[in-house]
C-alpha cells in the first residue's frame, strides 16, 4: 500500500499543477521548446533564458530487497526552481519531500522515516557553444544544507557537488550529453566521482524518448552503476511532460518509476 504524501506535500502538489495548468494553453512560437534537466539524471549544459522562471517538478518511487528486508521510499514535490540571471548564467533552487519505510518478509517495521531533504541552492552557467565535434559545454555546482532538512534526512554538514555538462547533436532528431563531476556528502570528507551519459531521440515533434547509464564512484566504497530510461511529451514550448523506468546495474535499487512535469513562465507574464 502506497504511503499517502503529507497534508503538505499534497498542498504543495496542488499548487503546483494550478500553476503549470494555467500556462498549458500559453504558447510563445518566438521561444526554442524548454530544455529540462529532469527526468534523467543527466544534466543539460543549456541554462533558462535571462528574466524566465523554470519549474520542474514531479515524484518518484525506488525500491530495493535483500535478505528478505525490503526498503522503499517515496518521493514528493521533486521540484527544481531555475531562474535565468543573466544570459549565461542561472540560480537554482531545490527541495523535495521524502517518505521511506522498511518491510521485514512482507511486514511493515515501525520505523518509517519521512521529512524534507537538504535544501538545494546552486548556480549553473554556460562555458561554450556546441561547434562541429566541440560539444556545448556547461558548469554547475550546489550546496545542499542541512539546517533546512528534516529530522530523519539531516545531516551534520554541508553537502557539495559539481559537475560538467557537455551536449553533442547527432543528428536533427538524436543527440547525446554526458556528465563528468564529483560529490561529498552524507556526512563523509571523501569524494563519490560522478558519472552520466545519455542518448536522446525525437520520436515526432513532441514526444522524444531517452536511454540512460550513470553512476558514482565513491572513495571509499565500492562503485555503483545504473540505468533508465523514458520518454517525454512537450505540451507547448513552455510546457513538457515526462515518464522514467530504471534499476541498478549493480545493488541497490531493484526499480525506480517517476513522473513529472515542467513549465517554463515567460518573463513578460504578470
Amino acid at each position: 500500500m502506497l504511503i499517502q504524501p503529507t497534508k503538505l506535500s499534497k498542498l504543495l502538489c496542488f499548487t503546483l499543477l494550478v500553476s503549470s495548468l494555467s500556462i498549458f494553453a500559453q504558447e510563445d512560437n518566438e521561444l526554442e521548446p524548454l530544455i529540462t534537466d529532469r527526468p534523467d539524471a543527466t544534466e543539460s549544459p543549456n541554462t533558462v533564458p535571462k528574466g524566465f522562471l523554470q519549474v520542474e517538478t514531479g515524484a518518484f518511487y525506488e525500491s530495493f530487497e535483500e535478505n528478505n528486508i525490503k526498503t522503499e521510499d517515496f518521493t514528493f514535490n521533486t521540484t527544481l526552481l531555475r531562474y535565468g540571471l543573466l544570459d549565461n548564467l542561472e540560480l537554482r533552487l531545490g527541495w523535495d519531500f521524502v517518505e521511506g519505510k522498511t518491510k521485514f518478509n512482507g511486514n511493515t517495521l515501525n520505523n518509517v522515516s519521512s521529512g524534507f531533504n537538504p535544501l538545494l541552492l546552486g548556480v549553473k552557467t554556460s562555458i561554450a557553444k556546441e561547434n562541429g565535434c566541440f560539444p556545448e559545454i556547461g558548469l554547475l555546482g550546489h550546496l545542499y544544507l542541512p539546517f533546512t532538512a528534516s529530522t530523519d534526512y539531516r545531516p551534520e554538514t554541508t553537502g557539495v557537488d559539481f559537475r560538467f555538462a557537455f551536449s553533442h547533436t547527432l543528428s536533427e532528431n538524436a543527440s547525446l550529453s554526458y556528465n563528468l563531476g564529483a560529490a561529498w556528502g552524507n556526512d563523509s570528507p571523501e569524494a563519490s566521482y560522478v558519472y552520466t551519459i545519455a542518448f536522446g531521440q525525437s520520436i515526432t515533434d513532441k514526444l522524444g524518448a531517452y536511454a540512460e547509464l550513470y553512476g558514482d564512484l565513491p572513495e571509499d566504497n565500492k562503485a555503483n552503476h545504473l540505468w533508465d530510461a523514458g520518454l517525454t511529451y512537450l505540451i507547448n514550448n513552455n510546457v513538457q511532460l515526462d515518464a522514467t523506468i530504471g534499476s541498478s546495474i549493480t545493488k541497490g535499487q531493484d526499480i525506480l518509476l517517476s513522473a513529472g512535469v515542467s513549465f517554463r513562465i515567460p518573463s513578460n507574464q504578470n
